[in-house]
């Protein structure tokens, strides 16, 4: 979906949505049915022949001005709204592959969205590869030409890796023509990297972070040409998962994309001056963020990305000193989560990526002694403060 406006402009206006009594707020749709003017017109809304509000799982006039705006910004043809990321993930993933199939995907992901490659799509048939797609000829090994699907993280999660879109995509397009590949740019959002612009087919995203910013709802989308979204709906969403993000919910996420530009503008340069501090620090043994020229991936980051984003990993020199950094925090929120106005803490391998294994978390490039930071909206100096703190705190 292509259009005129500059994404500052787009992440406020969408399309300039209008409604039937000129509200400047989109209004919330709470309902779970619509009417139709008669039988004849409901036959043909069911038979496709129509346009137009049938059940609120199907669609939401509310829920279907986010989608727009999410298209949008993401510049695809189609969005779909879930109730959650992992039901974006498992709804486009259940959607793409079927008994029989094969999928690659990278080492390096959120933890759910691991187990559920590695360990749920296998009970139905499908069968994983799981190699560092930063690794190009790891990755030329393990892709077939009856692969369906490649699935990786714009910026993985908590490893901070970035995968060069445009290289994958362009050389699994040619060697495996039907496949599809599928990328979440949570940590990126689209005002860092479009996926889709680069050759990917799918964009999903967790919009509980960046998109909607605020701590308050769970949803998720996944951003494609037509085609695919069309099948994304109809099975993923309506017939498999039913995961139907709500128009309240709808309705805050809207709100909050009108700050995402501002949001992210802040998160950024304040992420710059906190890594400078970390890498300083001498409580911290390596800092994990793709904008540091020792990055592996620094100059795939610089093509791809139009700024490094908010998210912050780095290994203390013990699994108990990072253990103690969390206790002894006082302004940073020990929590999970990312992309809030709140700087938020946590240790992924306890919590988001409890369920992997020792060997999985070692294959995916951190350990036992990595903390992840997401940066807020506080005064940069108050949350480096607070690290040093909780730095001495640890050592004491």
């Amino acid at each position: 979906m292509k259009h005129d406006y500059r994404e500052a402009t787009t992440v406020v206006h969408g399309n300039h949505p209008k409604n039937a009594h000129g509200a400047l707020a989109t209004p919330i749709y709470q309902t779970s049915t619509f009417v139709f003017e008669s039988a004849e017109q409901g036959g043909r809304r069911f038979a496709g022949q129509e346009g137009g509000y049938i059940y609120s799982r199907l669609g939401n006039p509310t829920t279907g001005q986010l989608e727009e705006k999410i298209a949008l910004l993401e510049e695809g043809e189609d969005c779909i709204a879930f109730s959650s990321g992992m039901g974006a993930i498992s709804g486009t993933l259940l959607s793409l592959l079927s008994a029989g199939d094969h999928i690659v995907s990278d080492n390096t992901l959120y933890g759910c969205t691991f187990s559920l490659i590695t360990e749920t799509l296998p009970r139905f048939g499908v069968e994983p590869t799981v190699v560092d797609l930063s690794d190009d000829a790891a990755f030329k090994a393990a892709l077939r030409p009856d692969t369906k699907v490649i699935y990786f993280e714009t910026i993985a999660n908590p490893s901070m890796k970035v995968i060069d879109i445009a290289a994958v995509a362009a050389y699994a397009h040619r060697v495996a023509p039907g496949c599809v590949i599928v990328v979440d740019n949570t940590f990126a959002t689209p005002l860092l990297a479009k996926p889709l612009t680069l050759g990917a087919d799918v964009v999903v995203h967790s919009a509980t972070k960046y998109l909607n910013g605020h701590g308050d709802v769970v949803a998720g989308f996944a951003v494609s040409r037509k085609e695919i979204g069309d099948r994304i709906r109809m099975v993923g969403l309506k017939d498999i998962t039913g995961a139907v993000l709500g128009p309240q919910e709808a309705f805050l996420i809207l709100r909050g994309l009108k700050t995402l530009q501002v949001r992210m503008d802040a998160v950024c340069r304040s992420t710059l001056q906190v890594v400078a501090y970390l890498q300083q620090a001498p409580e911290v043994e390596k800092v994990f963020f793709p904008g540091l020229a020792d990055h592996p991936n620094y100059e795939t980051a610089k093509k791809e990305l139009k700024q490094f984003g908010g998210m912050i990993s780095f290994e203390m020199k013990s699994f108990e000193a990072a253990k103690q950094v969390l206790n002894h925090v006082r302004l940073c929120t020990l929590a999970v989560s990312l992309g809030d106005c709140e700087t938020l803490i946590q240790h992924p391998a306890s919590m988001t990526h409890s369920m992997c294994s020792r060997e999985e978390i070692e294959a995916a490039g951190f350990s036992d002694r990595l903390v992840r930071l997401s940066i807020g909206l506080e005064d940069p100096e108050d949350i480096i403060a607070d690290l040093r703190q909780a730095f001495a705190a640890a050592q004491a």
